[in-house]
């Protein structure tokens, strides 16, 4: 694959990540932090291989967010309409 389709690749994996850290529980700016040092580490990597890798990696971790997210959403609908008695 060619540097510039891995460059898109690179940033569109940490626009989507930086979008889903609006909603961390941290906070937005505790997330954007841990965000930019993590790249940042990576930033001397040149083999393509390794880039590939260190992509399909950051997308699990969207999945991770995305499927973390849905369940908080699934858990507050959940309380709101289901009444428990202990």
């Amino acid at each position: 694959m060619s540097n510039q389709a891995l460059r898109h690749k690179v940033k569109h994996l940490y626009k989507t990540l930086l979008h889903l850290g609006k909603d961390y529980p941290k906070g937005r700016d505790y997330f954007r932090q841990k965000l930019h040092a993590v790249f940042i580490k990576n930033k001397g990597v040149k083999d393509p291989e390794e880039i590939e890798m260190l992509i399909a990696k950051g997308e699990y971790i969207v999945k991770e967010l995305e499927s973390l997210y849905m369940l908080r959403k699934y858990r507050t609908l959940k309380k709101r309409y289901y009444e428990y008695d202990s």
